[in-house]
């Protein structure tokens, strides 16, 4: 049985991505002109800041040139986030992303967008988003139901901090 180079290199990188608190979301090597970029992608519950990402990333580096696990060509690495609009793939992923709007390609056929309300292991609880001044529902969908989904972005959201602040302010 074969592994690829990517496979190898997240079974090399993965346990240190973990020390340091994060998930391993992505790895992958790419051919630019004539460099080669080893991107990783690393995400947790609560997000990855900036210092994070830098701890993580001069981790990597030297576990990568201590083990020669690129060879001697020259290469970059690039160590992120999962963008906005980030492929949800992982149960994880799904637990994260509650309370975010997703379009969800479903299996049947068809597309749906709504808010994530609640994650359990069978599937999703949504809040069905209503349409022409009608009121939001709620709808259940199950994993196997689900083809594809992906985290929409919303300029305009308003967080739960937010609705906190104006119910505070409204009872002053």
């Amino acid at each position: 049985m074969s592994t690829t180079q990517s496979e190898r290199l997240r079974e090399l990188l993965e346990p240190l991505v973990t020390s340091q608190g994060l998930d391993l979301e992505e790895i992958a090597v790419d051919s630019v002109g004539r460099k080669r970029v080893l991107r990783v992608v690393v995400d947790s519950d609560t997000g990855a800041d900036l210092d994070a990402i830098a701890d993580v990333s001069r981790a990597l580096s030297a576990k990568l040139d201590e083990t020669n696990a690129m060879g001697d060509a020259a290469y970059d690495l690039e160590v992120g986030t999962p963008g906005a609009e980030r492929l949800l793939t992982e149960h994880r992923h799904f637990v994260r992303a509650v309370d975010r709007l997703v379009k969800f390609q479903l299996a049947e056929g068809g597309e749906l967008v709504a808010r994530i309300l609640d994650v359990d292991d069978e599937g999703l609880d949504l809040e069905v988003p209503g349409v022409k001044g009608r009121k939001a529902t709620t709808r259940r969908l199950a994993f196997p139901e689900i083809a594809r989904a992906r985290v929409q972005v919303e300029f305009s959201r308003k967080d739960k901090t937010d609705e906190k602040d104006m119910k505070e302010e409204e009872e002053a």
